[in-house]
C-alpha cells in the first residue's frame, strides 16, 4: 500500500470517527460514547497529521493537502477527506491511458 493510499484511508476513518462523535455529542445520554469517540478522533488526527507532514516531505501528497489534514483536520477532518478525493481524481486524469 502506498503512503498516499494509507493517508487517504486514515483520513476517511478520521472523518467517520468525527461524524460519529458529532452524532453522539448531539444525542442525549451518550456521554461515554462521546468521550471515547473524542479520544479516537484526537489520536487519529495526531497520527494522521504526523504522517501527512512526513508524506508531504517525501512527495507523496502536495503541500495544500498536507495543510488541509494538519491544520484544518483537527476541527474538520471532512476537508482532508474531500482533498484526498480531489487529489485521487486529479491523479487519475493525469495518468497516461494504458489501453
Amino acid at each position: 500500500m502506498s503512503l498516499f493510499s494509507l493517508l487517504k484511508y486514515l483520513s476517511f476513518f478520521s472523518s467517520l470517527a468525527f461524524g460519529l462523535l458529532l452524532v453522539c455529542w448531539l444525542a442525549p445520554g451518550l456521554k461515554e460514547e462521546t468521550a471515547v469517540l473524542g479520544w479516537v478522533h484526537g489520536f487519529t488526527w495526531i497520527g494522521l497529521a504526523l504522517l501527512a507532514a512526513y508524506g508531504q516531505r517525501r512527495g507523496a501528497i502536495p503541500f495544500w493537502l498536507a495543510f488541509l489534514v494538519v491544520v484544518i483536520g483537527g476541527v474538520g477532518p471532512f476537508a482532508g477527506s474531500a482533498g484526498f478525493i480531489y487529489e485521487t481524481r486529479r491523479r487519475q486524469r493525469l495518468a497516461p491511458a494504458t489501453a
